[in-house]
């Protein structure tokens, strides 16, 4: 896959894999295409049984080696001991700080020293996602990140999953698309987009974590040489 082997180019390069339909594809299309793209999880302990269950079964699969990133302890502790484990419900500024600590501050760890960012979103999972280019400099990690699903449509990824008998999340059997955290995740109904089911108590705004910031589309001949990272505000 040519947007694959591109961000090999660029490396090293680090998918970011959190197990959902996008993520099993990819682990199969970089196994297949780009095996020197590492492969790295954030678990934010937090996580449904489910997707551990489906990180495995690719372990096995593949022979994938996951780099598991984890919240900074004692930021955690100090996060839950002022405002209680389930923080996030009781607004979107706490909600906010909760991903900060168990999702962004790994992420940024994850990332320190490569050149390449693979992820797995698409154009039709909200509407917020919907002019997502395919390539990316993102300013605020100073990275080059690439998308390479990002005109694939759903029925795409199902019926390629199918077709290669990939391993998935079960929970996506009791409709749900989108999977985060378990507290932050719900089923979704008929109608309801993919990403409905998180943070669903939430009204307005984009319902986003936090790990994909301000970003400018590049093109495949474009190399940015500013790979300076900005500032955090939302650590």
């Amino acid at each position: 896959m040519a947007v694959l082997e591109a961000a090999q180019a660029h490396g090293p390069a680090v998918h970011t894999n959190s197990f959902g339909p996008e993520g099993v594809v990819l682990t199969h299309l970089i196994t297949c295409h780009a095996p020197a793209i590492r492969t790295v999880s954030l678990d934010t302990g937090r996580l449904p049984e489910e997707t551990y269950a489906v990180a495995e079964a690719l372990r096995r699969r593949y022979g994938v080696d996951i780099d598991w990133y984890y919240p900074d302890a004692d930021a955690l502790r100090a996060f839950t001991h002022r405002h209680g484990v389930n923080a996030f419900y009781d607004g979107v500024e706490l909600r906010r700080a909760c991903c900060a600590i168990r999702k962004v501050e790994p992420l940024v760890r994850a990332l320190a020293g490569q050149g390449a960012w693979i992820t797995g979103r698409r154009r039709d999972q909200s509407a917020h996602r919907s002019v997502l280019p395919e390539r990316e400099w993102d300013e605020q990690r100073g990275i080059l990140k690439f998308n390479p699903l990002t005109d694939w449509g759903e029925a795409d990824v199902w019926a390629f999953i199918r077709a290669h008998d990939i391993p998935y999340n079960a929970l996506h059997d009791r409709h749900f698309p989108s999977i985060g955290c378990a507290p932050c995740t719900r089923a979704v109904t008929v109608g309801e987009e993919a990403r409905a089911g998180r943070w669903w108590w939430e009204q307005d705004g984009p319902r986003e974590c936090g790990l994909h910031g301000p970003a400018r589309a590049v093109d495949a001949s474009e190399t940015p040489v500013d790979r300076t990272p900005l500032p955090d505000a939302s650590i």
